[in-house]
């Protein structure tokens, strides 16, 4: 008799599968962080061809029309989308392994992010997805799990009507659920509390003087990890905001 075939094992953690409850202020609520992502450790799924040999590689090229369509960018937007550049970076996974992630970024910071990622990926940083954010993911209820390292979005600074450096493509987050945001009691993303204690040192952490910041300092750019309120660990950024 033919054997049966074994079904893939079951993800340990899916992420964006649970919508939170919302506070008053229309993000999630700040619910402790799932055993499962305290030390998160989170396998990258390829949605490009992982570099050739492990070796690093970045392209910059316009934007495809396909991109484009499935960004956050839009006819109000503060940047043209000919002023934003698709760069293709090579990174190391948490899985141990190389992978090939996109981004959108203004076309004047191009070539400097493309060898920040490269410094990182010689540094074997890690880093869990690095994707174009799409228009869906702006209004989507807040699951609070998210770790997408990506650079343009096009919306307003958060809890403010003035754009945010992300939507000029000034500005990157790097593993987001590994540096999170915080002001007051709000924590972003809504999960990540087990990442405040910063003297647990964790892969894909941001600390001072460490590979990231070495590397956004070398181009001139900012971190929100320096900031006294809010702090913003996952925020490089090339004006300061």
């Amino acid at each position: 008799m033919p054997s049966t075939p074994i079904p893939p094992p079951a993800p340990v953690w899916q992420v964006g599968a649970k919508p939170l409850p919302l506070r008053r202020d229309g993000f999630g609520q700040i619910l402790p962080t799932p055993p499962v992502l305290a030390t998160r450790s989170l396998p990258t799924a390829d949605l490009l061809p992982p570099p050739a040999g492990n070796r690093f590689a970045g392209t910059v090229d316009a934007i495809p029309a396909d991109v484009l369509a499935r960004s956050t960018w839009q006819a109000g937007c503060p940047v043209k989308s000919t002023e934003l550049r698709y760069l293709t970076l090579s990174f190391w996974g948490f899985d141990g392994r190389a992978h090939t992630g996109e981004m959108l970024v203004n076309a004047s910071v191009s070539n400097a992010v493309v060898t920040v990622f490269g410094r990182l990926f010689a540094a074997k940083f890690p880093i869990e997805e690095m994707r174009v954010t799409a228009p869906a993911e702006l209004t989507a209820p807040p699951t609070g799990d998210g770790n997408n390292t990506n650079a343009f979005v096009c919306r307003p600074a958060r809890g403010q009507t003035n754009w945010s450096a992300h939507a000029y493509g000034l500005a990157v987050d790097v593993n987001p659920f590994c540096n999170p945001y915080t002001k007051g009691d709000l924590v972003l993303p809504e999960l990540a509390s087990a990442y405040l204690d910063r003297g647990n040192r964790r892969p894909g952490m941001i600390t001072p003087g460490d590979p990231t910041v070495a590397a956004f300092s070398a181009i001139g750019w900012t971190w929100g990890g320096t900031w006294t309120t809010p702090k913003d660990r996952m925020h490089f950024s090339s004006n300061g905001h």
